[in-house]
């Protein structure tokens, strides 16, 4: 699986989790909406300053815990 997809799923993960549309992840973190679910739809490569905004911002979290988990792990 590429990071892109990854990254996608992980973001979905946590949106879903906080109960959080992509509309509203999206207003949260200042980001387009359209450009919202083409990150999460793994049709956009996210910028590292975009992918800051919807973590810190967007689902109020930091960057050890999103990437603490299994979906980033070698298999």
């Amino acid at each position: 699986m590429l990071i892109e997809q990854k990254i996608a799923m992980r973001i979905k993960q946590m949106r879903m989790e906080k109960n959080l549309t992509q509309e509203a992840l999206a207003w949260r973190s200042d980001i387009d909406r359209t450009y919202m679910n083409h990150v999460e739809n793994s049709k956009r490569n996210i910028t590292v300053k975009s992918l800051e905004k919807i973590i810190t911002s967007g689902l109020e979290s930091n960057f050890s815990e999103f990437f603490n988990d299994k979906i980033f792990q070698k298999k």
